[in-house]
């Protein structure tokens, strides 16, 4: 079979290329040259931690060269800009905490991918996703792609890949997805990858250099920064803020909020009167949230009832029981047991035992 690889450069995708390659398929590599942020500090820019850096682009031209296969340098950084930078700098304007995985996967990465699949000639994409899909034959003879999770749920990326489409999820293999990381690393040594022992898979958002986006949003959103009061929700000011894009809700560190014996937490965001809303650690409970962009995998419940699922609000959180009751691509999901306020923006994942059936942005 010939199939389009998709290679960062890290130790996964590389172990996926010779996996198959050891199979005995037809490989073509492809690696994305991404927007990364031209302001940043000069040695932040050689991190350890982010994809895109000259080790990894090393790798990439040393795995293809070993295996003999066609490699393709591909310039996304214009569309990488417009369809997640930029998106992901106007939810912050607008006291969002966006999700910008979430879109890459469906617009660029498998977007894009998808389209060079077919413009190499191949029949698949392979790419180092720890996540699964299932074929599933219906009634009427046709067939509809499950997305479940990985084997390794500690690596699981299933959560970042609810957006996909049955087009999308009909051409793709994850061949890392029914592995465990150690066995990975085990076949990447037997593979001869070139890794060391100070090896640091990539992490955190890929655009700029820092863990944190605070820096990133100092140097974009300077005219967003305006201080303001940090306030109770009965109008008690308790401290003040140095622009609310670097703030989100459920964050109880870096509030420098001193002489008081309670603990706080960020519980809302008022851009209309630049206020940063806390309460007590513990004390804002909520019983439902509020969904839009409502995208479902491979099939949906039925609209204007109430159907229980499990669902994840961060990638690897606790998973939480509840229903939700949906019209078109908004709903409401309400939790079983009421939960701690959750960042507006960020993603709101559906579970059917390992199947992820879809999701939605939590307004």
């Amino acid at each position: 079979m010939k199939i389009l690889v998709a290679l960062s450069g890290g130790i996964d995708s590389s172990t996926v290329a010779h996996l198959l390659a050891s199979q005995g398929h037809e490989l073509v590599g492809v690696r994305f040259t991404l927007w990364s942020d031209p302001l940043a500090p000069a040695l932040a820019e050689i991190l350890p931690s982010k994809c895109c850096n000259a080790q990894t682009a090393a790798r990439t031209q040393s795995v293809a060269k070993t295996l003999d296969i066609p490699l393709h340098i591909v310039n996304l950084e214009d569309e990488f800009k417009r369809n997640v930078v930029d998106p992901f700098l106007d939810g912050y304007r607008k006291g969002l905490t966006p999700n910008p995985c979430i879109g890459c996967n469906r617009t660029i990465k498998f977007g894009k991918l998808l389209e060079l699949m077919k413009e190499f000639g191949c029949e698949k994409l392979a790419t180092g996703h720890y996540a699964r899909v299932a074929k599933e034959r219906l009634p009427d003879g046709s067939d509809r792609h499950l997305l479940l999770e990985a084997v390794d749920r500690n690596k699981d990326q299933s959560y970042y890949l609810y957006g996909l489409t049955q087009e999308q999820l009909s051409n793709v293999i994850f061949p890392l997805g029914a592995m465990r990381k150690t066995e990975v690393y085990a076949l990447a040594k037997n593979f001869q990858i070139p890794f060391d022992e100070h090896y640091r898979e990539s992490q955190d958002l890929c655009f700029f250099p820092e863990k944190a986006p605070q820096e990133f949003l100092k140097r974009y959103l300077n005219d967003a920064m305006q201080p303001g009061e940090i306030v109770r929700k009965d109008g008690t000011v308790v401290g003040h803020h140095e622009g609310l894009p670097l703030y989100t809700v459920g964050q109880r560190r870096g509030l420098k909020i001193g002489g008081l014996k309670i603990p706080l937490e960020v519980v809302a965001k008022n851009p209309g009167a630049n206020q940063l809303i806390v309460e007590e650690q513990g004390k804002e409970r909520a019983a439902t949230v509020q969904l839009k962009e409502l995208r479902w995998v491979s099939w949906k419940p039925e609209e204007n009832s109430t159907v229980p699922f499990e669902c994840r609000t961060r990638s690897l959180s606790e998973r939480l029981r509840g229903s939700i009751n949906f019209t078109r691509d908004q709903g409401t999901f309400s939790f079983e047991h009421p939960q701690a306020p959750q960042a507006p923006g960020q993603s709101l994942v559906l579970y059917r035992g390992e199947e992820v059936v879809g999701g939605g942005v939590m307004m």
